[in-house]
């Protein structure tokens, strides 16, 4: 009897722990509030997998970082902070020190406006840890005006920032 009751007990605590995530949709805004899509954020064993589909941005090539708050207030966004850097590394995904955590490649926004990309963030993670996307508070993906150039500090001179979501589990 012993034996059973050991077992409802096991099962039951195991049905009742918390499921690790392993996908995230991240609503992305502009500064004045509208909707610009979702980015989908995977975890992979290379790293976090972010799948962009976004519309409503300026023609061009920009900066994409993720920050290390969950704080989108418009019009600047700065309440998101720094860039994710639990390691202490230098700005830029082409810099010999680099690069920070939430450095990533530049997202290319076609004529009308839409952006639709795959990049890796290969030094973090959705699951528990120093590099972890889900802290307590969360962290946020941000989009600048311009392109980063991969070296400048603190932030690849990237200019200001037009879009926000923040990076927090439901």
């Amino acid at each position: 009897m012993k034996k059973i009751g050991f077992l409802i007990s096991f099962f039951f605590l195991a049905g009742c722990a918390e499921q690790e995530v392993t996908k995230l949709d991240v609503e992305m805004f502009n500064a004045s509030g509208d909707s610009l899509g979702n980015i989908t954020l995977t975890e992979q064993a290379s790293g976090v997998k972010a799948d962009v589909n976004l519309s409503g941005l300026p023609a061009g090539e920009h900066a994409i970082h993720i920050h290390d708050k969950a704080s989108c207030k418009a019009p600047d966004f700065k309440s998101a902070g720094d860039h994710l850097n639990p390691d202490d590394k230098e700005h830029g995904l082409l810099h010999p020190e680099g690069p920070h955590a939430g450095d990533l490649p530049n997202l290319i926004v076609e004529d009308d406006g839409k952006a639709t990309a795959e990049l890796m963030a290969a030094q973090v993670t959705l699951k528990e840890g120093k590099a972890s996307l889900l802290p307590k508070e969360g962290t946020s993906i941000v989009i600048h005006d311009g392109k980063d150039d991969g070296m400048s500090q603190p932030a690849g001179d990237a200019g200001d920032r037009i879009a926000c979501g923040e990076i927090k589990e439901k």
